[in-house]
């Protein structure tokens, strides 16, 4: 842990903000880069229904300037919390949302994930995927968890 970096997905939500609060200061104890990543997910939908303005190929364009924008943003801020000699990597990939946490993870050899948790409980976590627990449970590195 004390020489990777820290991974840091990020959908740019309020919650992930302050995961990456706490993504922050362990770099900063360990003295170790961070790595962020948002990954978005395939646009999909068929065409001839005529519901979708753009195309797949557009909207995956649209989303990932989006995207690249947020992050100049976020890495603006991330930059001023770190001493000089620590960088802020990022990293837009698409498709599965865990599968793609997990394959940056291990391909960057990352020391640690820091994720935020969106907390839902009853019906609601029932019905959607908590990605932070599947990402706790299958990471090969250690996962802090934030709620």
């Amino acid at each position: 842990m004390r020489t990777s970096h820290i991974l840091c997905p990020t959908d740019f939500s309020e919650t992930a903000s302050h995961a990456l609060g706490y993504a922050v200061e362990m770099a900063n104890l360990y003295a170790v880069d961070i790595r962020l990543l948002n990954v978005i997910s395939l646009p999909y939908g068929a065409p001839d229904y005529g519901i979708l303005v753009d195309s797949p190929a557009e909207l995956l364009q649209d989303q990932e300037a989006y995207a690249d924008e947020k992050m100049k943003m976020l890495v603006s801020e991330v930059r001023e919390q770190m001493p000089s000699g620590l960088f802020v990597h990022t990293n837009i990939r698409s498709g599965g949302v865990l599968a793609q946490i997990l394959e940056e993870a291990e391909e960057r050899e990352v020391g640690m994930i820091v994720i935020a948790s969106h907390g839902h409980t009853g019906i609601s976590h029932m019905l959607s995927p908590n990605v932070a627990e599947a990402v706790a449970n299958q990471a090969l590195c250690p996962v802090l968890v934030v709620k």
